[in-house]
């Protein structure tokens, strides 16, 4: 199980990675792993401002669809759109080339909340 050092992580399995007060979000490889093979990724909240824990998204697996968390708040500035035809890059690259979305943080210290990778290992029992 992947699961890099430097991200932080929620309860909800998205990650977070932090350029400034610019975050990088996606699913974990855990996450990807459990939902199986990933065929859609909706995100509808492009240049909209929400709050940490609101639905921002949601994916669809063969078996199953999920909803997507904001790990924190602020402005969705960025949905990454090669998803759109490669939904499958969230299966093979979840930390790389299979990002969601970017958020212009509202609260950059909104992150300190979050899970570190020992605290995301002991939550799913990696």
């Amino acid at each position: 199980m992947n699961i890099p050092s430097e991200l932080k992580y929620t309860k909800d399995h998205e990650w977070v990675a932090m350029d400034g007060d610019i975050a990088t979000i996606g699913i974990t490889d855990f996450a990807q792993s459990e939902l199986g093979d990933i065929v859609y990724v909706e995100v509808e909240t492009l240049d909209e401002t929400l709050a940490a824990e609101e639905i921002f998204g949601t994916v669809e697996a063969v078996k199953t669809v999920s909803d997507l968390f904001l790990p924190i708040s602020g402005e969705i500035i960025e949905f990454n759109e090669s998803l759109e035809d490669e939904p499958e890059k969230v299966n093979t690259d979840p930390y790389g080339e299979g990002w969601m979305i970017k958020v212009k943080c509202s609260d950059a210290s909104e992150v300190d909340g979050l899970m570190s990778a020992d605290d995301y290992k002991a939550l799913i029992g990696a």
